[in-house]
């Protein structure tokens, strides 16, 4: 079992509520059974795909989801949901959640306009530091996310890191720094002890 005490006390510290679960599966379903009758946006995540929670939240919410729907639509009408669930790059063990976003649609989305957001959060996208979790985000899940989409990016290459590109196909392009919740915003990190998303 992954220690998430030091990260989990951190988190708190600075204003988030925080769960931790043993499997994605218990995750989702915990998840599942607190949002009911809302509408509910979705980020780019992998990590909601490999814990099936769109699924689940769509036989009784409207569920606004980019990758399952029109993408501009979905988009658009996901950043005026009730929630707003996404996961994160990465995780410093000293509480802050880096994200890059080629779009801006997630990024922005975890900043204003919901009632609720979510980070589902599995252990890989742990880093002891801010600067381990700004390199992993830039290092590890961006090249990941470039060979998966099949970007013509130098990131794609070998997957080894990030070039500091400056590809018209680049999906680094905007990079936030979630401190704390933000003001008139709820925010619930889920840790997970599994290895989920990029």
């Amino acid at each position: 079992m992954t220690d998430f005490s030091k990260v989990e006390k951190n988190l708190k510290d600075r204003g988030f509520e925080v769960k931790v679960f043993s499997t994605g599966a218990e995750a989702a379903e915990y998840i599942d059974g607190l949002i009911d009758g809302v509408t509910v946006g979705i980020g780019g995540s992998s990590t909601v795909t490999d814990i099936g929670l769109f699924e689940k939240l769509e036989s009784h919410n409207t569920v606004f989801w980019h990758w399952k729907q029109d993408a501009d639509t979905a988009r658009k009408a996901a950043m005026n949901a009730d929630v707003y669930l996404t996961s994160a790059n990465a995780l410093a063990e000293t509480g802050e959640m880096i994200n890059i976003d080629g779009v801006g649609n997630r990024i922005s989305a975890t900043l204003f306009g919901h009632k609720k957001v979510y980070y589902i959060i599995g252990k890989n996208k742990l880093a002891a530091t801010y600067e381990d979790a700004v390199w992993r985000a830039r290092n590890v899940a961006a090249p990941q996310r470039a060979i998966q989409l099949k970007r013509n990016t130098p990131c794609t290459v070998k997957g080894d890191k990030c070039y500091d590109c400056k590809s018209p196909e680049r999906i680094c392009r905007g990079m936030t720094t979630i401190f704390g919740p933000m003001m008139g915003m709820a925010a619930e990190v889920i840790l997970i002890d599994e290895e989920l998303g990029l």
